[in-house]
């Protein structure tokens, strides 16, 4: 990872303020991280960002017309779409439009595409578009509640009528921290890999590539996405600029990568206040502002690349928007179900690394392995297993791991899976309590603890401490899709007792750290919840304007 030489010397403070961070933030048996001591759910902060002032754009609902298959979307074989206004639209729709609202009681809440510790979504989506046809130049900030765009700039482009085509993501860390306090910093993380991930299966279907975008300072991101301009956000909760994804159609991503959007100009016509989410917050978290300083920014990965694995075998037929707008997260497991063998290897195998969605966004080295405790697959003995994502990963986890751990290859798995069984056990009691005594972790078919080479890289780039979250997030995203394909379900776990879990795999010091746990199984549904539409009065395949 490069490092800018003006930068060097600040890094050793940036780099211990992360590692404090996140040593401060551990759950224990003992004691949870510090947060907030009540929660007043009817003063929950507004869950939706929109700028006054900013001219609107009503998109079309259109999913329910793209047949695009998700083997289709996970080879990257779909039908290439143009670049135009409508297919803008189904992008957002199918990354971080609503899937429905649900009612409980006097209780209503909406779902989205791209899911979120507490489903509270810090993540912000920004267009920037040039010469996209029926969208303006400029930056634009997509509303998921009505699925518009704002124009927050319009901005002259270059003499080029190339249309191109890019997404900024940034975080608001109050909307996480008003209810989880102090780790709220590492959910905001895990919750930008889940978008990553949600843009690149969203841009697959469509026939794109989306790609981040390293190396890119953060300063000119912030500029980019107009976050640094304070009089707009005068008053209220902050942004953090996160990063930046680059939209290409597939037949033209083999070419050059597209040059970064055009920088602010003199000529620029900025619109829009930012409204204010929580006008009475309880508490302050100082210490998460000082994480996000000491990690802003971002680098470019100088290891090798692995070698592309091939490609899946046989991902799902069935409809990519159908699997996406569907997904949910699970809140409760049939404790007896059993899954099958070969679904259990099609779920691991997609999360190796290779050149098709969702891993094409992913221009780094996998960093991120994870150690599955397996309740009930069929045919598999239940025990701790470990899947390396990387040549070098296994024999580094052999050393970081209890030295009593068999490694026996499964015997079972597909030559391609790097699937090994560590220990036989029944784990459902000590992976329920390590995940805090959450039944699922226990009830599930299989949890997941993501183990990351973690303090030498952020030692050497502080930045990584956010993107070894996002690689977390990314993975999980990954398992909630396949999941739903299997016809089975994911829950993300962010709440964990990390010494304890560390303690089970023997894992000392901090050269390793657990960052997110997940769980798969058959879900059990609660009939007591209402479903209803995401976009009431309007179909999925509508293309007018909004009522």
């Amino acid at each position: 990872m490069s490092v800018s030489p003006s930068s060097a010397a600040e890094l050793p403070a940036a780099a211990d303020i992360a590692l404090a961070y996140h040593a401060r933030t551990r759950h224990s048996l003992k004691r949870y991280a510090a947060g907030p001591e009540t929660l007043d759910w009817d003063a929950q902060p507004n869950p939706f960002r929109d700028f006054a002032g900013s001219p609107r754009t009503a998109l079309p609902l259109t999913s329910d017309r793209l047949a695009t298959s998700f083997a289709e979307a996970c080879n990257g074989t779909a039908p290439v779409q143009p670049l135009t206004i409508d297919s803008v639209a189904l992008l957002l729709e199918l990354s971080f439009g609503l899937s429905a609202w649900k009612e409980f009681g006097p209780d209503r809440w909406a779902l989205r595409c791209n899911p979120s510790s507490g489903n509270l979504h810090p993540t912000e989506a920004y267009v920037i578009a040039e010469h996209v046809s029926g969208l303006g130049d400029g930056l634009h900030h997509y509303v998921s509640r009505v699925h518009v765009l704002e124009q927050r700039c319009r901005r002259a482009m270059a003499s080029t009528n190339e249309p191109r085509l890019w997404l900024g993501l940034s975080s608001i860390h109050w909307r996480e921290a008003w209810k989880y306090g102090e780790r709220a910093f590492r959910y905001c993380q895990l919750d930008l890999g889940h978008a990553i991930g949600a843009v690149s299966y969203a841009a697959a279907a469509l026939g794109w590539t989306a790609r981040v975008v390293d190396g890119l300072d953060g300063s000119r991101l912030a500029a980019l996405m107009g976050l640094d301009r304070a009089s707009d956000f005068a008053g209220v909760e902050a942004e953090d600029a996160d990063v930046l994804l680059a939209i290409t159609p597939r037949d033209a991503a083999a070419g050059a990568p597209p040059p970064l959007p055009s920088a602010a100009a003199i000529d620029d016509d900025w619109t829009g206040q930012a409204n204010r989410l929580d006008r009475h917050p309880l508490y302050r978290w100082p210490v998460i502002a000082e994480v996000s300083a000491a990690t802003r920014g971002g680098g470019r990965d100088a290891a090798a690349a692995p070698p592309p694995h091939p490609p899946r075998a046989s991902p799902s037929p069935a409809r990519a928007a159908e699997l996406i707008l569907g997904r949910r997260s699970a809140q409760r497991f049939d404790a007896k179900f059993t899954m099958a063998l070969a679904a259990f290897h099609q779920l691991l195998d997609a999360l190796l690394p290779r050149a098709a969605p969702p891993w094409e966004a992913w221009p780094f080295t996998p960093r991120l392995h994870p150690l599955l405790f397996v309740h009930r697959v069929e045919g598999l003995t239940p025990g701790l297993y470990a899947l390396p994502r990387s040549g070098e990963a296994q024999s580094d986890l052999r050393r970081a791991l209890r030295a009593e751990f068999d490694w026996q290859r499964v015997a079972r798995a597909p030559d391609r899976l790097p699937l090994f069984q560590l220990l036989p056990t029944d784990s459902r009691g000590v992976i329920r309590t390590a995940s805090c005594h959450q039944a699922i972790a226990g009830d599930s078919c299989f949890a997941v603890a993501m183990l990351a080479e973690f303090a030498p890289l952020i030692r050497e780039t502080p930045w990584r401490y956010r993107q070894l979250h996002w690689e977390a997030g990314l993975i999980g995203q990954v398992l909630y899709l396949e999941a739903e394909a299997a016809g089975l379900r994911g829950t993300g776990i962010g709440c964990f007792f990390d010494e304890s879990v560390h303690e089970m795999l023997g894992v000392a010091g901090t050269d390793h750290q657990t960052l997110y746990h997940f769980t798969v199984g058959r879900p059990l549904a609660d009939d007591r919840i209402t479903t209803l539409p995401a976009y009431p009065g309007r179909t999925r395949n509508e293309s007018g304007a909004l009522p």
